[in-house]
Order: C-alpha cells, then structure tokens, then sequence
C-alpha cells in the first residue's frame, strides 16, 4: 500500500526535461501505486480545457494509462492552474480536490493544501487569489476567446515574477499562526501542501500534541515527492531530474 503526494512540476513546452521526468515518475515509482495526489501548480499556466496542447494531451494520456492500471488519481488547483476543469480530469482519468481538504491517511486525518492560502503576509495576492477563486470571475474569463486567454496568461506571469522579485521573503512563505489556526479547524496533526517552493519537514506543537507540516518541493532542478505506506509515516523523498 502506497500513496503519493506531488506538486509544483510547472509543466510547459520549454521544460522537456520536467515533462520526462514526470513521464518517468510514472512509470516507476508511481507504477502500483495505490492513490497519487497532485496538490496543484500541475501546469505553469492553465487557461481553460478547450487549449488542448500537445503536452496537455501528452499529459493526459499517462495519467489515465496510470489510472486504468489501478492507480486513484486526485488533483488540486494551485494558483497557476486554477482553470483546470472537469473535462481535462475525465481525460486524465483525475478527481478533483477542493482546496483545503482531509483524507485518511492509512489511520491518520492528514490535511492537503496547495499552500498559498498560507501565505496571509502576502496581502497583494490574497486580493488576487480571491477575485481568482471566485467562480463568477472564472466564468467570464473563460467565455473570452482563447487568443485573449492566453495573452492573459503571459502578461499575468510577467507582471507575477516582476513583483516577486521585489518581495521580502517572509512575505512568500507561509504565515506560521495562519498553519496552525488551519490545522486546528481541521483538527488534524498532519498537514501535506506546495507552493512555497520550499521542502522541508515542520515539526510543530498544535493542541499539545506533536504535529507535522511536509511542504513539497519544485520540480526546477530535482524532483520532489512525499511518499506513505501503511506500514510507515510520510517521508519527503528527492531525486534526480
């Protein structure tokens, strides 16, 4: 029994190296898995389900040969790939996770996240994940031409890199209270999420109690995964891209 925890690959044409890896990973470590879990930032970009991409049909193809093989695939939105939808999950032979949520995690409640919700300090962007998330403000996104989408989606991630570059890094990691007021909501001792690019196993105290938040690395220059087994607790393992 195993189950898999992956986010932040940033998949795109310009990075085959990733694109291989994840392939890679698929076909070995992935292979006979139980359940693997993408927690979001899937794609570098996502504009809607119609923009079917030869990586994305790539893409797609392997999830569902893995999950025809048995494997039970979730995924959840990061905040790069917010527009994907229900037809790219049923070509991919994926479920769709809210953002947060809990599963049993062979006898332990654990909570998965994306992990920018975390990140309060950043007030600019939880401004922006807000208009971002509302369904209202992804309908009318997607109801503009496709050719406007994706000008979007380039300007956006101009102007995202250009205000990144000039914020303290505090502000881009997560809000340490804002970890363990989620983690007591959701009355877990274990949290799972992404996004902060910065893997690293948290020893924490919540209710008195030891408690754990695994943050899952990037793809850019290794690859990143958390792996569980019903014999044994979540490990963050890493290897070679």
């Amino acid at each position: 029994m195993t189950t898999l925890f992956i986010s932040d690959l940033h998949l795109e044409e310009s990075r085959p190296d990733i694109t291989e890896a994840f392939l890679g990973f698929l076909n070995g470590k992935a292979s006979g898995a139980d359940q693997l879990y993408i927690l979001g930032d899937f794609f570098e970009a996502w504009i809607g389900d119609d923009e079917r991409t030869p990586l994305q049909e790539q893409i797609a193809a392997a999830l569902r040969s893995l999950h025809e093989s048995g494997t039970e695939i979730y995924l959840m939105h990061g905040n790069r790939d917010f527009l994907i939808g229900q037809d790219f999950c049923d070509r991919a032979g994926a479920t769709l996770l809210e953002d947060p949520t809990v599963i049993d995690l062979y006898g332990t409640p654990t909570l998965l996240m994306h992990g920018d919700s975390l990140c309060t300090a950043d007030v600019e962007y939880q401004k922006f994940r807000a208009n971002m998330r509302n369904p209202q403000w992804q309908q009318m996104i997607l109801q503009r031409p496709l050719e406007d989408r994706q000008q979007m989606a380039r300007q956006l991630r101009e102007i995202s890199m250009a205000k990144n570059q000039g914020k303290e890094e505090f502000i881009m990691d997560v809000t340490p209270e804002e970890v363990v007021t989620d983690m007591k909501k959701h009355g877990v001792q274990r949290l799972i999420h992404g996004h902060t690019h910065r893997p690293a196993v948290h020893k924490l105290s919540i209710n008195g109690q030891p408690a754990y938040r695994l943050v899952l690395g990037d793809w850019s220059e290794r690859i990143w995964w958390i792996e569980a087994t019903g014999d044994n607790p979540p490990e963050l393992k890493y290897g070679a891209l």
